[in-house]
């Protein structure tokens, strides 16, 4: 590289870190996300330390006060509105410069046995705790609200589908009931990640503790941490928590994605199951007659591009080697935080459109009742009623059905007592003495519904008691996601009263 070159990047980039470019795409957006989310944790974390340190003797008294009086007077809206100088590498730095000014050098010690890193870990987890606890509760409004739409439509016959083809008669609140147990399951996921995140990694320093005896367990139990990092090095170096959440929240993008294609899907007028409310359709800006359902399609759109922020963050950690690591930092944690916000909200989109929704339900029967998918119930019934094998009565009800479909009729009308009972006498050599009455109660698809009383089936009776059921375990999943923010506030009080004691307003 020749000099001239090497002068003028160098008259362009700076000759002293941070290089122009550098702090451009790296520090100012890593500032600024930094002062949205971590001014608080960030304080939390000074607080809960130099209480310890001065519980295990590492500070006196009167140091502690002073250091907590500077720390009380820190203005965080200051820096949460501050803008990034290359004075400082980052925020951190720019807090413990302000600490040193206001209570002298004796500042410094807060900094004992601990690093950037353990630092930087335990600030990642207490912002991410709270972005799934917010994000755990606008799933439980969405369960609550299908929990709701399933009751109304406990009566509602519609047609099953499989392979894309009418399978048998269901209801709709049948439908709604597995999506619920998808979304049941992504809390669980969510539910289960959040325990590995809200652990403590404070008291690991840079890699390898420290030689000053300090109570980790008491910075865990100061900043609300269920647990603590055994290993120092796990706790910087450990990324696989975030892999946990994002892999819940990309499972949970997916799971209702398929819903919403479905949804989608029976919004068209040859489906006309759902007519989704004025606040949620586009009109066209030259056919007057569209409802465009752009709400269901933007949900769509933005749940792929969660998988997509999710999938980013997979990328962004494959292959890196297990220590402390940018790669890991930064620059990732916001595509992860993208990931749940934008998920928290279409889960509020979906909670209302569907609450909104108007059903077809007068529609839907009718489809059900014209439909070939009530042939099931017709061999089930064969089977009682005759005492035939299973196999025979199936083959005599799809003979029938061939028949019909050689003759170039597609109506189940066709489908009519005697052309089965001939099928019978060619089959069994013999008529039937199931009754016409009793053949044309087998072809209805409610009655088809009402006989499907097995756990989890779609009969009524059935329905009832599995919303009950499920409404128990919302109620539960509700408890605990509160129990996990009290957690967090009543720690975070606790170090407010810190703060106010070394301020001298006890």
């Amino acid at each position: 590289m020749t000099n001239k070159y090497r002068m003028a990047i160098e008259e362009k980039e700076g000759t002293v870190f941070p290089s122009l470019t550098y702090k451009k795409i790296v520090l100012e957006p890593a500032y600024d996300e930094a002062k949205k989310h971590f001014v608080e944790p960030m304080m939390q974390i000074n607080s809960a330390h130099l209480v310890m340190l001065q519980e295990q003797g590492l500070v006196s008294e009167a140091e502690a006060g002073k250091i907590g009086k500077a720390i009380s007077e820190m203005d965080r809206k200051f820096y949460k509105n501050s803008t990034y100088s290359s004075a400082f590498e980052d925020l951190f730095f720019r807090m413990e410069d302000d600490l040193i000014r206001k209570a002298g050098d004796i500042a410094g010690n807060l900094h004992i046995a601990r690093s950037r890193n353990d630092m930087g870990i335990a600030i990642y987890r207490m912002t991410l705790r709270k972005m799934m606890l917010r994000l755990m509760k606008n799933l439980l409004a969405v369960q609550q609200t299908l929990h709701q739409f399933a009751h109304e439509h406990i009566e509602t016959i519609m047609l099953g589908y499989t392979h894309t083809q009418q399978a048998q008669p269901t209801t709709l609140a049948h439908y709604i009931r597995g999506v619920m147990d998808k979304l049941d399951r992504d809390f669980v996921r969510l539910q289960s990640a959040y325990q590995t995140v809200n652990c403590s990694s404070m008291g690991a320093a840079a890699l390898t503790t420290s030689g000053f005896a300090i109570s980790r367990q008491r910075m865990q139990e100061l900043l609300a941490f269920d647990g603590i990092i055994e290993n120092s090095w796990d706790c910087v170096a450990g990324a696989d928590y975030l892999m946990e959440v994002v892999n819940a929240v990309q499972t949970a993008s997916l799971n209702l994605g398929r819903a919403v294609q479905d949804f989608l899907t029976w919004s068209t007028q040859e489906f006309n199951v759902f007519t989704l409310a004025n606040p949620y359709v586009q009109i066209s800006s030259i056919m007057p007659q569209k409802r465009n359902p752009v709400s269901l399609e933007h949900t769509r759109a933005l749940l792929s591009s969660v998988v997509g922020d999710t999938q980013t963050v997979i990328t962004m950690i494959h292959n890196t080697p297990f220590g402390d690591i940018v790669d890991t930092e930064d620059d990732l944690q916001p595509y992860v935080w993208r990931s749940l916000d934008k998920l928290g909200g279409i889960y509020e989109l979906v909670s209302s459109v569907i609450a909104t929704l108007h059903v077809d339900k007068v529609g839907l029967e009718k489809r059900a009742r014209e439909s070939f998918a009530n042939v099931t119930e017709v061999a089930d019934t064969l089977v009682r009623v005759e005492k035939i094998t299973f196999r025979q009565a199936h083959q005599i009800v799809s003979n029938a059905v061939r028949a019909l479909d050689g003759r170039g009729e597609s109506r189940l009308a066709d489908l009519t007592y005697d052309r089965v009972n001939d099928e019978a006498l060619t089959i069994l050599k013999r008529k039937l003495t199931l009754t016409e009455a009793e053949y044309e109660k087998a072809l209805c698809p409610r009655n088809f519904i009402e006989l499907r009383t097995n756990f989890g089936g779609p009969a009524p009776d059935t329905m009832t008691a599995s919303l009950a059921n499920y409404q128990k375990r919302l109620v539960r999943m509700r408890e605990w996601v509160d129990g996990k923010e009290s957690a967090i506030e009543k720690a975070e009080v606790v170090l407010q009263s810190y703060e106010k004691y070394w301020s001298g307003s006890k």
